[in-house]
């Protein structure tokens, strides 16, 4: 901590802690230097600080003890004015509208006494010659608190139509206030439409657009704009989230979590604030806290978590029942306080309004990890409810018949509609079922058990035979054994099938069963032969896939013709010829085995059954895409998706999500693929994969979003991601790539000494790959974001190990890169102007040497580029270093110096020709502006009309056709600029000549 010896040590240091987060120790510290100040003796001195320490109680939790230095800064301006410079004098009237909204926002100021403030705030604003907009601004602050909506109306009316003027809050925040006004009102698209300059950043500053963009959250899921509401919440949430003072704009976010079926992801966010819980410095922000809250919790209780531990006030254990009845209890008594203070019930209202909120959006996927509490009443399977009561409800019979007709067509929930069957059966002790009933009861218990339903197949077998159908006993016995041959007893199930198989072609040959049954043990005996092919190792024997191909081709010879309306036997069609299809591709002949596998999923959807295409249109994806055809491998997946609807399991749409992502992106529709990404990280967290499919799907959206440049959603995403990614499960590969992206976000955010961590982090991994040249551009990388957070000598060792990997790999575009920027790094360095120039000199002679050693045009074209920029570099560095306080001979020779640089960069672009235009035109302009430093005016003025022959046929205005893409248009920027620039230098020249 430095220590305070006099006024501009006192300023350094609030300077400093200025920079520090909101919090406690910011305000001790400012606490600290008015002591400090007071002993100076200077009253500047001690103005400055009761400033400083009002601002930063203004951004914290604390606000409740700014009105203490405010109270004694007005009695100093009222006793010794002249002691306030223009700064602090602006400052004091400024904060008026602090002190007026913070006394609002405390409930033991009575309203007399905020009113008596707003009084005085606009008799010193019309002394001291300010407009009346901000006054009828704190006024509209006071009329909406209370519920006076006439008041409130007419303050607002009379705050847009004063005067701006400089105590006026900045556009940001007032457009954050009109919108918030016009949403209150239910005119979210007027809202958000006064917002938009903000959103669009047109509009900033220190707490904007972190408010706009959580007050925003809820008007657009009015508006169904989810997308949007995502986005908003992904980017707001990363800027408030280390920001203490803005608990009302962190409470906007745990409310749209509890409205989009985020509950999980609320959760999360309760527990790293666990202060707002308690800190009482603002109690309108911890009204609007506890307020959702209870909201979060009310939607817990709902979903059956009542009894789920959550994070609340330290001290004790919370369940959702018990936190949410706190925080009620702790809202309502706020809330009252404010009503009472008010002689009003408005805020009271308007708190339980927001309490008992119903969700916008059932489910709105974010993208980043959180598992979604399953619904107590949604964790039963379906049809596995309590046992259907007496008297007016469906009987045996009734569910018997539904039972037969779902099991009849194949419909989902056929198994389940038999387990009803079953379980009203047992209450009525089986006196209703007959035999047959009741071994097709035990058949769709065998199936509901998987694996495990071998004895529950023989059983039903069993009771078939008692009801006198042994076509469809024998059809029991081959699934029993089917199922045994998933467990492992492949020969064993072979040969138990081939008796079947005999008996069932016999008894067919009889008439003694037909065709359904028949083909149930042809059926089975197929699949049984098929474990053999799914089991081989490698390239499968010709006698194993000539075996199942022959099954296959007889099962069809039985069925093929002869469905009709039957669906079950359409089925065996369609399953038949999905087998020929995994044999054709087995035995390397995958232009057939699409042609099958498309035919098999046809007859699917042409028999009602869309959804068993769905694993067959899968099949014909990674067909079709091992066959490099992308288009027909995007329909297919497609169409798996649209198939399955809502019978898909979630890790299943989550893989197909996941690979229509890879496909479209690799298209180059990054927003498509974004959305599919984000749906593949939604259903896996649903199946529970979050930590395994999950990480990787968010790894994938992360990398998508970057691709579109919306930084501040993929590095949430990213970040989210690397929390389960491991080099194990996933391949370092991947955590490189996510690391690298999330730096690359961190970077364009402006958070560099976090984006420095995350590429040297990146950078360690890569070290230990055989080829290098990842590790080479993350440190580079690294070093660039180092340099950028100030770390000079930090940034300096990436970049000298940047450059020993570049040599190594023979790469002398980065290493003379890398040597560049270094020269720019000694450069900021006391005495550091030698180090400089030999750094430089050094990125010269790497580039010649290179060039000389080069053995193909194109190569010494880039190198004879490199030199260009090097040169031009080396000319801007020079000019730099040509200190203020040196003499002017020595100012002289540095300039004449980096003229000749320049001039070499001109000669090197002119030698490139038209490839090199704007890069020799910026020379040119630079060397212009050196000129006319050392007095030359008319050498300054023939290289600015170079610059204008130059671009002499382009468009007189340079602006592109209105269809141009992005490229044209930055070529036509390019072009306005360097004309632009190039009068202001003739025009500099013609001036400096009349002197």
């Amino acid at each position: 901590m430095s220590q305070i010896t006099d006024f501009d040590s006192l300023r350094r240091a609030m300077a400093e802690n200025g920079e520090q987060p909101e919090g406690p120790a910011r305000n001790a510290r400012a606490e600290e230097l008015l002591v400090e100040a007071e002993r100076l003796g200077i009253p500047l001195a001690v103005i400055e600080a009761l400033g400083h320490q009002l601002k930063v109680y203004n951004y914290s939790s604390e606000k409740a003890k700014m009105f203490v230095p405010f109270a004694r800064l007005l009695r100093l301006w009222d006793e010794r004015p002249e002691d306030f410079d223009a700064y602090e004098t602006h400052a004091l009237h400024w904060v008026f509208k602090w002190v007026s909204a913070g006394m609002l926002d405390q409930p033991h100021v009575p309203l007399a006494s905020v009113e008596k403030w707003l009084g005085e705030m606009e008799h010193r604003y019309r002394l001291a010659g300010h407009s009346a907009r901000a006054v009828r601004s704190a006024e509209f602050s006071v009329a909406a608190h209370v519920g006076d909506m006439e008041r409130a109306e007419r303050a607002f009316t009379a705050w847009l139509a004063a005067d701006r003027d400089t105590m006026a809050d900045c556009h940001a925040c007032e457009l954050r206030g009109q919108g918030w006004w016009r949403a209150e009102q239910g005119r979210d698209e007027e809202a958000l439409d006064l917002w938009a300059p903000v959103l669009e950043g047109e509009y900033t500053c220190a707490h904007e657009p972190h408010a706009v963009l959580a007050s925003s959250l809820i008007p657009l899921l009015r508006l169904n704009r989810v997308d949007e509401a995502r986005a908003h919440h992904l980017r707001g949430f990363r800027l408030v989230r280390s920001m203490e003072s803005m608990r009302g704009a962190y409470a906007d976010h745990v409310e749209f979590c509890a409205l989009t079926g985020n509950e999980a992801r609320g959760l999360e966010l309760l527990a790293e604030r666990p202060a707002y819980f308690t800190d009482d410095g603002h109690p309108q922000s911890r009204l609007d806290f506890l307020s959702v809250v209870v909201l979060l919790m009310d939607r817990l209780s709902e979903l059956g978590h009542a009894g789920q531990r959550v994070p609340g006030p330290a001290g004790r254990e919370w369940t959702a029942a018990e936190l949410g009845a706190h925080a009620r209890a702790e809202a309502l008594a706020l809330a009252a306080l404010f009503d009472e203070r008010n002689g009003t019930s408005y805020v009271s209202e308007r708190a339980r309004a927001r309490m008992s909120q119903r969700p916008l959006v059932e489910r709105l996927p974010l993208g980043v990890r959180a598992a979604r509490p399953a619904s107590a009443a949604a964790a039963k399977a379906p049809g596995t409810a309590a046992p259907v009561a007496r008297g007016g409800e469906p009987g045996v019979a009734d569910l018997l018949a539904e039972a037969r007709r779902l099991s009849d067509t194949l419909q989902p929930h056929a198994v389940e509609a038999w387990a009803r069957v079953a379980l009203l059966a047992e209450e009525a002790e089986g006196d209703e079922l007959e035999p047959r009933d009741l071994a097709e009861i035990a058949d769709h218990e065998a199936i509901g058990l998987g694996p495990e339903g071998a004895e529950a197949f023989a059983r039903a077998a069993e009771l078939y035979e008692r009801a006198g159908d042994p076509g469809e006993a024998l059809a029991a016995r081959a699934r029993a054994a089917y199922v045994r041959a998933l467990g492992g007893e492949v020969d064993e199930a072979v040969a138990t099938v081939a008796g079947l198989y005999d008996r069932v072609l016999a008894l067919y040959a009889e008439g003694g069963t037909e065709v359904p049954q028949a083909a149930g043990v042809l059926m089975g005996r197929a699949r049984i032969l098929m474990r053999r092919v799914h089991e081989a190792e490698g390239e499968v024997e010709e006698t194993v896939l000539t075996q199942a191909e022959a099954a296959v081709g007889e099962l069809l010879a039985l069925v093929d013709g002869r469905a009709g309306n039957d669906v079950r036997l359409a089925a065996r069609v369609a399953e038949g010829h999905a087998m020929l299809a995994e044999l054709a591709t087995r035995a390397g002949k995958p232009e057939a085995g699409a042609k099958l596998f498309a035919r098999a999923a046809a007859e699917f959807v042409e028999a009602g059954l869309p959804w068993f295409a769905v694993e067959y249109e899968a099949r014909l994806a990674a067909v079709a895409h091992q066959l490099d055809d992308l288009r027909e491998t995007e329909r297919a997946l497609r169409a798996a998706l649209e198939h399955g609807g809502p019978y898909l399991e979630p890790i299943g749409r989550a893989q197909l999500h996941l690979q229509l992502a890879e496909v479209v992106g690799g298209r180059g529709l990054a927003g498509e693929a974004a959305e599919h990404a984000l749906e593949a990280a939604h259903w896996a967290d649903e199946a529970g994969a979050g930590p395994t499919f999950g990480a990787w799907a968010r790894h994938q959206l992360g990398g998508f979003l970057v691709r579109q440049g919306r930084w501040a959603e993929a590095a949430e995403v990213l970040e989210s991601a690397l929390a389960d990614l491991t080099a194990e499960t996933h391949g370092d590969g991947a955590v490189v790539q996510t690391q690298w992206w999330l730096g690359d976000c961190l970077s364009e955010l402006g958070e560099h000494r976090d984006a420095a961590e995350r590429r040297l982090q990146a950078a360690e991994i890569a070290r230990h790959w055989p080829e290098q040249h990842d590790h080479a551009t993350l440190a580079h990388l690294a070093a660039e974001s180092l340099g950028h957070a100030g770390l000079s000598a930090e940034a300096d060792r990436s970049y000298a190990r940047a450059g020993e990997l570049w040599r190594e790999l023979g790469n002398v575009h980065g290493l003379v890169r890398s040597l560049r920027a270094r020269a720019w790094l000694a450069l900021r360095t006391e005495d550091g102007t030698d180090a400089a120039r030999a750094l430089m000199t050094g990125a010269l002679e790497e580039c010649a040497d290179a060039f000389g050693a080069a053995d193909d045009d194109e190569a010494r074209l880039r190198l004879v580029a490199e030199l260009g920029h090097t040169h031009r570099q080396f000319g801007d560095l020079l000019a730099r270093s040509a200190a203020e306080d040196a003499d002017d001979d020595s100012i002289r020779a540095a300039l004449d110096e980096a003229l000749s640089q320049m001039a070499e960069a001109v000669a090197v672009f002119v030698a490139l020709g038209e490839d090199a235009l704007h890069a020799r035109t910026g020379a040119e302009l630079a060397a212009g502006w050196l000129e006319t430093d050392l007095g030359r005016p008319g050498r300054a003025a023939a290289r600015a009309r170079a610059v204008l022959r130059a671009y002499a046929d382009a468009d007189a205005d340079g602006d592109p056709d209105p269809d141009a893409g992005d490229e044209e248009r930055g070529e036509a920027e390019t072009v306005r600029a360097r004309r632009a620039e190039a009068e202001q230098l003739l025009q500099a020249a013609e001036e400096q000549k009349d002197r």
